[in-house]
């Protein structure tokens, strides 16, 4: 029999290269969204609402979702309808410039539906191969190749939009879109190819998670309030387009390679606080938090092209530290039985946090800048007394563990 932990590290990378065709699709797409809905006529506060409405439905969702896989065990089957539907929205964005700002913004709101299905079970099925190599190790591998799709797409588009961008804006960005129907087919073929070689990844999962009563149970929550706030003053980067696009601060087709920057830089913070989070635990959110709540000054603040792309790279950062460290932190505390119930709650709780800080930000950008930069700011200031409080919970419990044992 192929060894427990070399099977395990495999899996990890065959599904890591599904999510790097994936997110070479969906990133390469966020990555236009914004400017692409200026043009086709919607407002900065719309682009924030609707932003904000896709990222609460593909989080809120995984509450019901994550139970379901849960109580089915079905991880397998879930995964890949919400992949299809993930994955379909995106080429048909393509037809938008005949059809109008309203058919663009359901798409994009289908396209997070789909990720709100396949998310906790996929993240599920990572985790007990993740367990087997180490939380932040796993996720950070995953993350890495994650993060080489939403590199490669962005840049995908850079390339379309100089190609053809003097001819007609709107339909370059249409032309990107359909472009993006290839990527996604290679996923959903990767996928399958997944689920026939690891039909039972759940074995790879030896260990039960220490979970021993108040102490971890506390800490779960104290992080997702800790996560929410920081949620909620991150904004989403259809946003921050649309502002460097409005302000002139980068011709249009500079914008996508900007977000290729920050997936790049999301790549290099999830490998590294991925690392740490398996030698430091919480202490890594704490520091990655701390330097990526710069972004906002940086990015709305000042009409500087250096200074952006610096707020960009502190954003990256802080992408990178979340994607990792959020799926560690929950595996580590949550037995396996009850994983996918408890992503989905987590998710939920992160996804209406976004929500509400998207939309607030958009209305603020409309108003007022500096207001939005100080709410952004304070919002994820707030997050760090519960991190630290999540830190102090944690290894309590895990030395009373030791003790117990």
């Amino acid at each position: 029999m192929e060894d427990r932990k070399k099977a395990a590290y495999k899996f990890l990378v065959l599904m890591g290269i599904v999510s790097l065709f994936s997110d070479l699709t969906h990133e390469g797409a966020r990555s236009i969204l914004g400017p692409y809905l200026l043009l086709l006529g919607a407002s900065a506060s719309t682009v924030g609402f609707v932003s904000g409405l896709g990222e609460f439905i593909g989080y809120a969702l995984r509450l019901v979702t994550g139970y379901i896989s849960d109580k089915t065990k079905r991880y397998w089957p879930i995964t890949i309808i919400g992949y299809a539907i993930n994955l379909i929205a995106i080429p048909a964005l393509a037809l938008a410039p005949g059809l109008g700002w309203v058919y663009a913004c359901g798409l994009i709101v289908l396209e997070r539906f789909g990720k709100a299905i396949r998310s906790p079970a996929k993240t599920t099925l990572a985790s007990f191969a993740a367990s087997e190599v180490g939380a932040g190790k796993g996720f950070a591998l995953q993350e890495v190749l994650d993060q080489i799709g939403a590199f490669i797409g962005p840049l995908m588009l850079f390339i379309v939009l100089t190609v053809k961008g003097n001819d007609n804006k709107l339909s370059a960005y249409a032309l990107g879109f359909a472009i993006l129907a290839i990527p996604a087919a290679v996923t959903l073929i990767l996928l399958l190819v997944a689920r026939n070689k690891y039909p039972r990844p759940h074995e790879f999962e030896t260990t039960p998670a220490p979970v021993t009563g108040d102490g971890l149970r506390s800490a779960y929550w104290y992080y997702l309030v800790g996560i929410g706030f920081l949620a909620l003053g991150f904004a989403d980067f259809p946003l921050m387009a649309f502002h460097m696009t409005k302000t002139k601060l980068f011709p249009d087709n500079v914008v996508p390679v900007l977000y290729s920057v920050a997936m790049g830089v999301d790549a290099l913070s999830a490998l590294f606080f991925g690392r740490m989070y398996d030698r430091k635990g919480m202490t890594a959110i704490i520091i990655s938090s701390a330097i990526s709540m710069l972004f906002a000054p940086l990015v709305f603040l000042f009409r500087a092209p250096a200074l952006a792309v610096m707020g960009v790279v502190f954003w990256g950062i802080g992408m990178g530290a979340q994607e990792s460290i959020l799926k560690s932190a929950v595996t580590t505390i949550v037995s396996k039985e009850r994983r996918g119930t408890a992503f989905g709650i987590f998710n939920a709780g992160f996804g209406a946090f976004w929500f509400v800080g998207s939309w607030i930000m958009g209305l603020l950008y409309d108003r007022s800048l500096p207001l939005l930069v100080i709410f952004s700011v304070v919002s994820q200031v707030a997050s760090l007394p519960f991190f630290f409080k999540t830190r102090s919970l944690m290894r309590h419990a895990f030395e009373d563990v030791k003790v117990s044992g």
